[in-house]
Parts: C-alpha cells; sequence; structure tokens
C-alpha cells in the first residue's frame, strides 16, 4: 500500500484529493460507501463517518479523521490552499459544495494509470479468479439449456460460481440464446432456450475485489452454416488479437488486427463495439482497446479479448479471454476451451 502511495506521490502538483471508492480502495485497501482520501506530499488523510471509523482505524500508515456523514460539505469547512480532485469522479454539485476558498484543480486518472499495470500479488489473486470460472464454464456441460429460460441458466451460474469459490459476481451473467445473443449485452430474461441455436454465456466472478470476465458462445445442438461460419470468424480475430498483443503497441493496432478479419468477411459491420478493456478492482477500466482509444499497452496489464459478431434477430457469437500483457506477448489467464461446445 505505501508503494501505492509513494508512486502517485510522484506524479501530483498538489495534494489530491480521492473520491473515487475504488481508488481509496486501491490506494490504501479501506472500502466504504463514504469515505474521501487527501494525498500530500507529508501525510495521507482517511476521512469518513462515525459508521466506518472503527475499520477505518485498522487502516496502516493514515491519518484517519471523523467526519460528518455529509462529508464533501464537512470537507469544504476543514481544507484551505490549492488541492487537486478527481474529475471523473466528483460531481458538478459536490465541487461547488467543495468550492469555496479552496483552489480545486481537476485531474483524471492519476490513480487509474497506476490501476492498470498490475503487481504480482494481484496477478495471482487474478489467476484464483479465472481458475474458479475456467472451472465454472466447465461445469456448465451439467447444466440443462433446452427448454429452459435464459435466467433460469443464469441462476445456475451464479450457483456454480459460489459452490467453486468465487466471492461475488462480477457482474450479472450475460445468457443471451438465439436472437437474443445478437445484443452484447443482453439480459437474461424469459425467453425458452430452443434447439440448434447458439447461446452467448458471458460471466466472471471477484476473488479479493478483483474481477474475471469471459465469453464462450455454445451450441444446442446442431447450427446453420451462416452461425458456423461466424464462430469460425470470431474466433480467427481473437487469435489474430492473441498474437498482435505486446507491451509497447498502441492498443487501437489491435482492435484493428482482429477487427480486420471481421471486416474482411461475409459479417462486415457486426463487430460494433471494442475488442477490449482492462480488467481488474472494476470490471472495466485501463487501458482500452477499441477504435477510439489512444492507450499504449503495458507490461503487467490485464486486459480482455473480446471480439464478436452479431447478426440481428438470428444469433451472436463472442468468444472472450483474459490476458496478462507481457514484453513480448501475452499470458492467458483463460483456460476454457474455445472449440464450439454442444451443451444439448
Amino acid at each position: 500500500m505505501n508503494d501505492r502511495i509513494a508512486r502517485l506521490r510522484e506524479s501530483l502538483e498538489e495534494p489530491l484529493l480521492v473520491t473515487n471508492p475504488t481508488n481509496v480502495v486501491y490506494l490504501v485497501g479501506f472500502e466504504s460507501s463514504n469515505t474521501v482520501l487527501l494525498v500530500d506530499p507529508e501525510r495521507v488523510q482517511l476521512f469518513t463517518d462515525f459508521r466506518y471509523l472503527e475499520a477505518a482505524h485498522a487502516v496502516e500508515g493514515v491519518e484517519v479523521v471523523q467526519t460528518k456523514r455529509a462529508i464533501v460539505a464537512d470537507l469544504a469547512e476543514r481544507l484551505t490552499g490549492r488541492i487537486g480532485f478527481e474529475a471523473a469522479t466528483m460531481s458538478f454539485a459536490q465541487v461547488e459544495t467543495l468550492g469555496g476558498g479552496l483552489e480545486l484543480v481537476p485531474r483524471v486518472g492519476l490513480v487509474e494509470r497506476l490501476r492498470a499495470v498490475k503487481d504480482e500479488r494481484e496477478l495471482e489473486v487474478l489467476r484464483r479468479a479465472c481458475k474458479i470460472t475456467d472451472r465454472v464454464y466447465d461445469r456448465l456441460r451439467e447444466v440443462r439449456f433446452i427448454g429452459r429460460t435464459e435466467r433460469e441458466v443464469s441462476w445456475d451460474l451464479t450457483r456454480l460460481f459460489h459452490e467453486e469459490g468465487g466471492e461475488g459476481l462480477a457482474f450479472e451473467s450475460i445468457v443471451g440464446a438465439g436472437p437474443t445473443g445478437a445484443r452484447p449485452h443482453a439480459r437474461a430474461g424469459d425467453r425458452t432456450i430452443e434447439r440448434s441455436e447458439l447461446v452467448v454465456i458471458d460471466a466472471g466472478c471477484t476473488v479479493g475485489g478483483y474481477a474475471s470476465d469471459y465469453t464462450r458462445t455454445f451450441s444446442t445442438g446442431p447450427v446453420d452454416e451462416q452461425a458456423r461460419e461466424a464462430y469460425a470468424v470470431v474466433l480467427a480475430a481473437q487469435e489474430t488479437a492473441l498474437d498482435t498483443i505486446r507491451a509497447g503497441l498502441p492498443a487501437i493496432e489491435v482492435d484493428a488486427a482482429a477487427r480486420k478479419v471481421v471486416e474482411e468477411s461475409q459479417f462486415a459491420g457486426m463487430f460494433g463495439h471494442g475488442l477490449g478493456h482492462g480488467l481488474g478492482l472494476d470490471v472495466h477500466e485501463k487501458p482500452s482497446m477499441s477504435t477510439e482509444t489512444s492507450d499504449v499497452l503495458e507490461a503487467g496489464n490485464v486486459v480482455t479479448v473480446e471480439p464478436g459478431v452479431y447478426v440481428e434477430g438470428k444469433f451472436g457469437v463472442r468468444i472472450e479471454d483474459d490476458v496478462v500483457v507481457t514484453a513480448d506477448g501475452i499470458e492467458n489467464l483463460t483456460g476454457f476451451t474455445k472449440d464450439l461446445l454442444d451443451v444439448s
């Protein structure tokens, strides 16, 4: 924790008010719905109200300050001088409340840039989350799909993650069968899964606060040639991306390499989202791999690699791995097969 504070201090031009709760967890390991951290060259102050005071006093290396429940208004009466704030987290109303006699300086991404490069402890936790996810996907072979609703299969995923040691779901599991799968972020609903259709499963768990995030596409019996070809194209696009990734490469180039495979197939225009995103304490964090990103990959980044094809009204295909970026390639944390499995 002290090393993270030290690295943050190297980038500061003035004290920084850390209001993103995930950033507070990352820097000092304190989780609360009402806390603010002030990092300056001399000390680290942890502000929170009475409800979290006992837990705050267990945090090493910080000066705990009890505030009122209206923490931002309380800080407005305590703080003076020039202070940086996390512009992506604080609302306009909060900035106005805090304003007054302070010289507030908006800062973006100072902690997030640190979070993007994982240390060995973080990587080990992510490896554990991914091994659990591998086991859950393997056990999906035991689950009956045909004749049951997407929501029922989603409930099975919740049970399996619990049984395999996940501490919680990383996000609401996606189960998209047939035409539902053509919506990349479809919610599992009451649609009954039928024979001979594709089913997109996107799920993950948390371990020690860190998230896994896999997608696999299954079939419930023989599917038509268009569906089989879509699966082959998505798999080829993902393999191309995995072979392209390395530290120092602009992330947009990895996206472009995978996208080229799809655009040169019969499914041109049907891969409408980014190739992937960073993974850690948040399911979506830096770096981004998309057509719009300016991020450059670094050794220690953990990213998803998830090309897809979505044929409106018919089906979707997505294949997603979690990988660590290394100097000359990747460490793939995802062990589950990418064969098109028949779960009928």
